[in-house]
């Protein structure tokens, strides 16, 4: 007996809202639960209920980060269906980050002094409230009411830009986890290469439209065998870099922070200078070259 995975995806208790329930309600559950388990009378237990609520947030967002490019490169049932729910999936995240901020205002409120002692930086926190200020404008975006405030062009901006954001925030500190520490753990490993591979998907995708663009001008509009050969071999290089930022992270960030002005610009403007994205940028220029047209 084969089964028809289109029709089970179908199904209504696994589409649109029962979905958000079906994942937010356990997920809030289990939350519930290690909650009790901890005295949150304790700076240190709050500290690791952040952490705990941030381990079910970070594979929601890389996931939502590839659905639209799993869609265009691996067409399907389930791409389909992902794509179909992928603002209910996105309504789980915003669960999950409402949770931790739950945690950072008691952590902010009830242990002030340990807070701003052991916790508190400019940068992160201007970088986590961007975040909760471009998650709080996408949700109320993805309903009506919200969403009749600003036409199509305004409101692709905001989402994209905001999952952009929310995306490097939690790539870029296992990034750093795996690059500056010696002795990272498992799930830097997981969380890092997943959210590498979320943004190095939406690469792919923008590389195969733009190819499939030359193709249905011109098959002789495709890049130059040299463009091409170039830009696979930067490819390759980013993926390199990818994979050894422990080895070039403190010369390169000392090189980038050299001059005064980005010195100081690296107290205050979030992700300044940019190192744990070098790889997918010099992947971009390389899928670019790949897929030039030619005039």
């Amino acid at each position: 007996m084969t089964i028809d995975l289109n029709a089970v995806l179908q199904h209504k208790a696994i589409n649109q809202w029962r979905l958000f329930w079906l994942v937010s309600a356990p997920m809030s559950i289990v939350m519930i639960i290690e909650m009790m388990g901890i005295d949150l009378t304790d700076a240190a237990a709050v500290s690791h209920m952040i952490s705990y609520s941030v381990r079910w947030a970070v594979p929601i967002i890389f996931l939502v980060t590839a659905i639209s490019a799993l869609q265009v490169l691996f067409p399907g049932p389930l791409p389909k269906w992902l794509l179909r729910n992928r603002k209910y999936i996105g309504m789980c995240f915003a669960v999950a980050m409402a949770w931790q901020g739950l945690f950072i205002f008691l952590m902010s409120t009830f242990f002030r002094d340990h807070y701003f002692a052991e916790i508190f930086y400019l940068r992160d926190e201007l970088e986590g409230s961007t975040g909760y200020i471009f998650l709080t404008a996408m949700v109320v975006t993805s309903f009506r009411f919200g969403r009749k405030h600003l036409n199509a062009q305004q409101w692709k901006l905001l989402h994209k830009s905001g999952l952009y954001f929310l995306w490097a925030y939690p790539f870029s500190v296992y990034w750093w986890n795996l690059s500056y520490y010696e002795n990272p753990q498992p799930i830097d490993h997981l969380f890092y290469w997943s959210g590498f591979l979320a943004f190095a998907l939406r690469i792919a995708a923008w590389g195969m439209k733009r190819r499939q663009a030359a193709c249905r001008g011109s098959p002789a509009r495709g890049a130059p065998v040299m463009f091409r050969i170039f830009g696979g071999a930067l490819i390759a290089f980013g993926l390199f870099v990818a994979a050894t930022g422990l080895h070039w992270q403190k010369p390169v960030t000392d090189f980038l922070l050299a001059p005064a002005w980005s010195a100081n610009l690296v107290l205050w403007l979030p992700y300044w200078p940019f190192e744990p994205y070098l790889s997918l940028f010099i992947m971009g220029l390389g899928t670019w070259l790949a897929t030039k047209i030619r005039a």
